[in-house]
């Protein structure tokens, strides 16, 4: 069986870079949204709270892309692969599923740094936002990293449980908007929806990067027993996702086998 190599995340690298999709909402939508809403609720802020305003404004876009390019844009890529066969035309040529996820696990992690590079040197240059804390900018990148991989798990569990790529995107894109206006990405903050979505908003990090993290962006302290909890919800239920996909794959294998020997 052939392993892991570069050549191989240099191959994923291509795949995605065919992909329209991780470009669009992973690159360019999060710094549209940031310079339209930068400019219209900026503009209806005092001066004094604007930087402040626009600084939480860039804080909620950055979840757009581990969000856009784990969940949507994986998610559609793997699915059009599974439902074409062509998991399955690797092992034909010696190249182990193992291997083959960890490769297209690399190459988004490469393209998610890549995303995340360019919006920070986009905010940078373009946006009038506060310097942030040494600490605050590490636990920020190291949450949406953790998000991304949660998200990519979840993607990958989609794509092996329905098998199609209509399916799989259309289930991606319902979580994805509907994600974002539970967690306060879409203009409604979470204190404004019905109790009841707000027990479900508390079970999502990105809930707490959009909402809280403006407060210690600059420093100071922070309860982070929610977020981490919330982590631990999140991580649990996409790797129960992912054993039902395990489920699912090894009943579609056994009745294929079964088509062939009848």
């Amino acid at each position: 069986m052939k392993k892991c190599s570069l050549r191989m995340v240099l191959y994923e690298l291509r795949n995605i870079n065919g992909n329209f999709m991780p470009h669009f909402f992973g690159i360019i939508f999060p710094n549209l949204m940031c310079v339209l809403l930068s400019k219209t609720v900026g503009s209806q802020v005092p001066d004094q709270m604007r930087q402040e305003v626009v600084t939480s404004i860039m804080l909620t876009m950055t979840l757009v892309i581990p969000m856009a390019i784990m969940l949507i844009g994986y998610g559609a890529l793997y699915a059009q692969e599974v439902e074409r066969g062509i998991p399955l035309r690797m092992r034909l040529f010696g190249v182990g599923e193992k291997y083959e996820v960890t490769a297209k696990i690399a190459a988004h992690l490469v393209f998610l740094t890549i995303a995340f590079a360019i919006y920070a040197v986009f905010q940078v240059l373009f946006m009038d936002i506060q310097r942030p804390a040494a600490s605050s900018l590490l636990c920020l990148a190291v949450s949406l990293y953790l998000i991304g991989i949660i998200f990519l798990i979840i993607a990958h569990a989609l794509a092996n449980i329905f098998r199609k790529f209509s399916l799989t995107f259309g289930v991606t894109m319902f979580l994805y908007f509907g994600m974002m206006i539970l967690t306060g990405m879409m203009g409604m903050r979470t204190d404004q929806l019905p109790e009841f979505l707000q027990k479900v908003a508390a079970a999502l990090p990105m809930t707490y990067v959009s909402n809280d993290f403006i407060g210690f962006w600059q420093g100071g302290k922070y309860n982070f027993m929610p977020f981490i909890q919330s982590f631990i919800f999140m991580g649990a239920a996409a790797g129960i996702l992912l054993m039902c996909s395990f489920h699912f794959q090894q009943r579609s294998q056994t009745r294929g086998k079964d088509s062939i020997f009848a």
